[in-house]
């Protein structure tokens, strides 16, 4: 009796502690998740833990929460305050005051080199027809006081160089028949030497500056290029992203600088020796016109001596 009523107690004990315990878990599960108690704690000014915000609003399965979506809305673009503008004005418009100021002197001399071609071209034009027309008048004279009539209209240094051996052998008239002629060539040599010269220079003139805008054109370009890539790299630093958006626009403003040089350089050369050589060629021309006049003042020289007919019919009665 007394081993029966135990057991009828323990079995009631066990049966309570099982309904017990499965009652607490049911309870459990029917609770909602909480956050911690440390989450709990909300800042001045934000909504308290009962009210339900817009941000942490439950969505749908399948949907993208709006939070990401502002997340991603708010990341910074890499993109942003970049020239969107690749063309060269654009990208004249977007570089650096230094830069602009290398493009700006680059384009500058590359106006001076077109102005000198044109300026230049026009001058030598001109001179080497003035040349070859007073050449082609001392070649077909037979004296210089004829060469002297031919061109007393003409221009130009050939033509000056007929009148002034003509004047130098008017001054010297009188002493041409004791000091001889060796004094009076080698002042008209003398002379002429000037003239050609002193034309040879003029017409060199400009001719520097396409030199000077040929050698430093390409280095006033590489300095700009070196301080447009600078300026990329820093804005790369300040970006904090490799970003071929925000590497390419300063780079290209740099490539712009390295190319504008070249476009001012090149041509500048190339017009350089294209008139060095043209100025050789006129200053050869030169060279014929005062062999030519040599000649001239020589052959007249020579005919000072032979008599004239009214002496020439004297010498056979002085000779009888």
């Amino acid at each position: 009796m007394a081993r029966s009523e135990k057991r009828r107690w323990m079995m009631t004990v066990i049966v309570f502690i099982v309904t017990l315990a499965s009652g607490i878990s049911c309870a459990m599960a029917e609770q909602p998740d909480t956050p911690p108690a440390a989450s709990l704690a909300t800042p001045a000014g934000q909504p308290a833990s009962g009210e339900v915000t817009e941000a942490v609003k439950p969505t749908p399965a399948g949907t993208v929460p709006a939070v990401r979506s502002e997340v991603s809305s708010r990341s910074p673009d890499p993109r942003a305050g970049m020239p969107r503008d690749l063309s060269p004005l654009g990208m004249f418009a977007a570089a650096d005051w230094v830069v602009k100021t290398v493009m700006v002197g680059l384009a500058f001399a590359s106006l001076l080199t077109w102005m000198v071609l044109f300026v230049k071209a026009v001058e030598i034009a001109c001179a080497r027809a003035r040349a070859q027309r007073a050449f082609d008048v001392i070649t077909a004279s037979d004296s210089l006081a004829a060469a002297e009539y031919a061109l007393i209209e003409r221009g130009g240094p050939a033509a000056f160089m007929v009148r002034s051996a003509s004047e130098e052998m008017a001054r010297s008239a009188a002493a041409l028949d004791f000091a001889g002629n060796g004094g009076l060539k080698e002042r008209v040599v003398s002379s002429l030497v000037r003239i050609e010269a002193q034309a040879g220079r003029r017409l060199t003139r400009g001719t520097g500056l396409l030199a000077t805008i040929g050698a430093t054109a390409p280095f006033v370009g590489l300095f700009g290029t070196v301080w447009g890539i600078m300026n990329a790299f820093i804005g790369i630093s300040q970006a904090q992203t490799t970003n071929l958006a925000v590497v390419a626009p300063g780079i290209a403003e740099a490539l712009l600088a390295t190319a504008m040089g070249l476009v001012a350089a090149i041509p500048a050369v190339v017009l350089y020796n294209v008139f060095a050589r043209t100025i050789t060629g006129y200053r050869q021309l030169l060279a014929d016109a005062a062999a030519g006049v040599e000649r001239l003042v020589s052959r007249d020289l020579d005919f000072r001596k032979v008599p004239d007919a009214a002496e020439r019919a004297a010498l056979p009665l002085a000779a009888e």
